[in-house]
């Protein structure tokens, strides 16, 4: 029974004197100094990977203070994602595993839960979600969890350029798709860095301003936009938040997957590198099927075009006809 909660201090009294101190994963030198019997970690597959001063993580961090009685033990309950905090548990013989699926608390939910998730039976997110196994590679994904960790850096090089990318969304309701946005730059190695991603269900006003926002903070060279489905909209709601922001419209003429196998190269040549954790954006590129319609893919065609501006750049097409030859930007309002 709880008997007292301390908001300022974030601790949680229980009646027998038990003390719950509570920690958000994104301030790892919160936990410097505090000390602990037990500690239980939720969803820590997807903790973003914040480093304190020091360079350490929050696991870190939270493993010094671990030290109080006879037999300190943490307890982690996740989603099991294929990040390395989870596999280097998974391999540590220290570490007790035990699987629940979701269908084993089916008497605790909603009945019309059953059929929400009836549809992910059989997929590969649903072995993750649903039945707890950890999918390391996903057949024909561009990209794998394994290859982004190996590449993560702490921090970037001195960057030559930095853009902020966005793949628009029109509307802002529950059911309506994603806003992506990253921020991303090019270093003086010549290698690319994901700095941000600010992607949310966000208005047009709202997606504007943060793209604005973030390439004022980041002091970005400019904001690069798809335009397939807004058009000239996408520039003048971005111009009502700033009239001089510098701009680039692009225009999907070619499919996904032809747009994002140059990028995905790029990190399988060890070129791209993510300064720090996104997990929501990771696991959308390590997710993404070119074959099935509806995957998600808005902080993936985001990051598509911020790393085409920065790493590939525009190659014009070629057209020969009766006006003889003519070249032709792939991107419109360039």
């Amino acid at each position: 029974m709880i008997r007292k909660w301390n908001r300022s201090l974030d601790e949680i009294v229980l009646a027998n004197g038990t003390i719950y101190t509570l920690f958000t994963a994104e301030k790892p030198d919160r936990l410097r100094g505090a000390q602990h019997h037990r500690a239980w970690c939720d969803e820590a597959a997807s903790w973003k990977v914040v480093r304190s001063a020091d360079g350490y993580t929050t696991w870190d961090s939270l493993l010094f203070g671990l030290r109080l009685g006879d037999d300190p033990r943490v307890i982690v309950t996740t989603t099991p994602k294929p990040v390395n905090l989870i596999r280097e548990l998974l391999a540590d013989p220290t570490t007790m595993v035990t699987r629940g699926a979701t269908h084993e608390n089916l008497a605790n939910l909603a009945p019309v839960y059953k059929d929400i998730i009836g549809k992910y039976e059989g997929t590969t997110l649903g072995r993750q979600e649903l039945y707890a196994e950890v999918i390391d590679d996903l057949p024909g994904a561009l990209w794998t969890h394994r290859l982004i960790e190996s590449l993560r850096v702490k921090q970037a090089p001195d960057l030559k350029r930095i853009v902020v990318a966005i793949d628009p969304s029109a509307t802002s309701t529950e059911q309506s798709n994603e806003c992506g946005i990253v921020v991303a730059g090019v270093g003086i190695d010549g290698h690319g860095y994901l700095l941000d991603d600010l992607s949310a269900v966000l208005s047009p006003e709202a997606w504007a301003r943060r793209a604005v926002n973030a390439y004022e903070d980041r002091q970005a060279d400019r904001i690069v936009a798809e335009v397939n489905n807004g058009g000239e909209m996408v520039e003048l709601t971005i111009r009502t938040v700033d009239p001089k922001v510098p701009y680039r419209a692009v225009h999907a003429s070619r499919g996904k997957r032809t747009r994002a196998e140059p990028v995905s190269a790029l990190y399988e040549q060890g070129k791209i590198h993510h300064v720090g954790g996104f997990p929501d954006l990771e696991d959308q590129l390590c997710n993404w099927r070119p074959d099935i319609g509806d995957s998600p893919d808005d902080r993936m065609d985001a990051l598509v075009w911020a790393f085409t501006d920065l790493l590939i750049g525009i190659k014009p097409k070629i057209l020969v006809g009766a006006g003889g030859v003519k070249r032709v930007s792939p991107w419109r309002n360039v």
